[in-house]
């Protein structure tokens, strides 16, 4: 049962709305089902002497009152509206149990308390079978206004109650932290217009992917303008920003705006300044000859945000979701294949994981951030490298779903867990071949013993299970190409066995195999040092452009 509070001006212009046939026909048999005195409101639909205007009056009783009292001026906002509606295969209820839970709103949010003779006007309309609407004008008898505080959230808790009691489907109690839905009429303007998204989700998810990829506040209203997108700013003591989506536009012609936190909470212009350093701060893109370097830095800040997940520093574990959500967008959008499009289903579901009511520290999450925008600039994709990494997020993923389910956020809970089916679903197609190429190379059987001891002498305790992996061939190819590149295997077994524990793991050798694959080349290390020391000046290398595929890359930062 989901309760949406919206408050507004007009109450006549609701009432019309709501006992008429709807934008499409929609409305059956519009009638009210309870309200604050159900004899003294007039009742359009069942009485044909019944007036919208007469109901609005009657309704805005102890608003005009007021408007009188205050010299004409009417009090903001004094119409509330809370649709209920349950959910898809609830069964339907009866007029008096949709009757019962109206007053139970009402009382819970404060509208109308049981007993109180001088609560607020209100009304239950039902016009459909799934749903009602329940309206209000929020100035009392004796001319204060009602105490609403949180009214969203009592809502919520007490519809939950009225689920359990109602022998209806339990849905996840959310925290006032979810964007925005779409309204009707955003719905219904995208289907006339054949698209498959609203212009507000639009918005939403190119800003989530502009700021993810970008350094600077400035950096971000430029990117957006050269994809298209309208852009509108404030200064001052209430600075914030406005987007417009391209062709989006109202009757008169004029872009339909909406503010950034009308698009999700973390979008509005404080919360990106938090993530986004100032101009003078800033990073600078890297640039690297090794073209490895981005995709380990970001696998190893990834294994690094399971430390913070695992902590009791709460604030810092929100910093990491939340830059963990950059590092999806910008992962998604650096790969190619056709794990790709598990990789962007990911990221949307959990765009509702990264954010929750406790406010982040994204400093303690500076690693993870700065490795994410790596990403965005690195010249190519190293495939195992990029496979590595995604492994790392399926970890992640569920990390973070088990953090929010410890902490009774049922919403982010649900969406974490949806992000890591999808991005397990992407790892399982991209990493399936690579695999099967790894076996397909093990290094002789002479090679593959020395190994398998090197696997008893550094990791005792789980040696047996490694060595019974399915993937254990495809690792020992992996230790034959490390110990190539400078590494030691028995070293670097010990090394990557003990970043984290590997009891959890269904397939350890598979773990430690990608552990193993993002270790830098100590070779190509080695040459670069005695390059630097010897006095010649490494040839500078000039980083690639981006890719037609990349839409948010193309366009060059701006000079410092």
């Amino acid at each position: 049962m989901v309760p949406d509070i919206s408050t507004g001006c007009d109450s006549r212009g609701l009432i019309a709305y709501l006992f008429g046939p709807g934008r499409r026909d929609e409305h059956i048999n519009p009638h009210i089902v309870a309200a604050w005195d159900m004899a003294g409101a007039p009742a359009p639909g069942r009485d044909p002497t019944a007036t919208y205007s007469q109901l609005a009056k009657r309704l805005d009783q102890h608003v005009d009152l007021r408007t009188r009292e205050l010299g004409g001026k009417k009090p903001p906002q004094h119409v509330w509206h809370c649709p209920v509606r349950t959910a898809p295969g609830d069964r339907y209820l009866t007029d008096t149990e949709w009757a019962e839970v109206a007053r139970r709103v009402v009382h819970a949010t404060g509208i109308a308390p049981n007993g109180d003779e001088r609560a607020c006007r209100w009304i239950a309309v039902r016009h459909a079978d799934d749903h009602i609407h329940i309206m209000a004008t929020t100035v009392r008898a004796d001319g204060r206004r009602p105490r609403t505080h949180q009214d969203g959230r009592r809502a919520q808790a007490e519809c939950r109650r009225i689920e359990t009691e109602f022998g209806l489907r339990r849905l996840r109690s959310g925290d006032l932290t979810a964007p925005r839905t779409p309204t009707g009429a955003e719905r219904a303007k995208a289907e006339r217009q054949g698209q498959s998204v609203t212009a507000r989700q639009w918005l939403r998810e190119r800003a989530y992917a502009v700021a993810a990829a970008v350094h600077t506040e400035a950096d971000y209203f430029t990117v957006l303008e050269s994809l298209g997108v309208k852009v509108k700013t404030r200064l001052g003591p209430e600075s914030g920003y406005s987007l417009a989506a391209p062709g989006d536009t109202n009757s008169a012609g004029e872009p339909v705006w909406y503010g950034g936190s009308k698009l999700a909470p973390d979008l509005s212009i404080n919360r990106l300044r938090e993530r986004l350093p100032d101009q003078e701060n800033s990073d600078r893109p890297r640039f690297t000859a090794d073209p490895a370097e981005p995709w380990q830095h970001a696998t190893a800040a990834v294994q690094a945000a399971h430390i913070a997940l695992g902590s009791d520093d709460d604030a810092a574990a929100q910093g990491h979701l939340a830059a963990f959500g950059d590092a999806l967008h910008n992962v998604a959008s650096a790969t190619t294949g056709p794990h790709r499009t598990e990789l962007r289903t990911a990221v949307t579901a959990f765009n509702r994981a990264r954010r929750s009511a406790t406010r982040a520290d994204h400093q303690a999450a500076s690693a993870l951030s700065k490795a994410a925008r790596e990403i965005v600039y690195a010249s190519n994709e190293p495939g195992g490298l990029v496979i590595a990494l995604i492994f790392a997020t399926v970890h992640l993923a569920r990390a973070a779903a088990k953090w929010h389910e410890q902490r009774g956020h049922e919403q982010q809970a649900a969406a974490a867990d949806e992000a890591f089916r999808h991005l397990h679903a992407g790892y399982q197609q991209a990493a399936s071949p690579v695999m099967a190429d790894l076996a397909r190379r093990a290094p002789r059987a002479e090679t593959a013993r020395r190994f398998e001891q090197d696997v008893r002498a550094a990791l005792p305790d789980h040696a047996d299970r490694i060595l019974a992996d399915p993937t254990w061939t495809a690792l020992t190819t992996t230790l034959a190409h490390a110990e190539t590149a400078g590494h030691v295997p028995r070293r670097s077994l010990a090394e990557v066995g003990g970043q984290r524990e590997l009891d959890s793991a269904e397939r350890p050798a598979e773990v430690l195999n990608w552990r193993i694959m993002v270790q830098p080349n100590r070779r190509t290390q080695a040459a670069r040092m005695r390059t630097m020391t010897s006095g010649t000046s490494p040839v500078p290398v000039t980083p690639h452009p981006p890719v037609a595929d990349r839409p948010l890359l193309k366009y060059r930062r701006r000079s410092r």
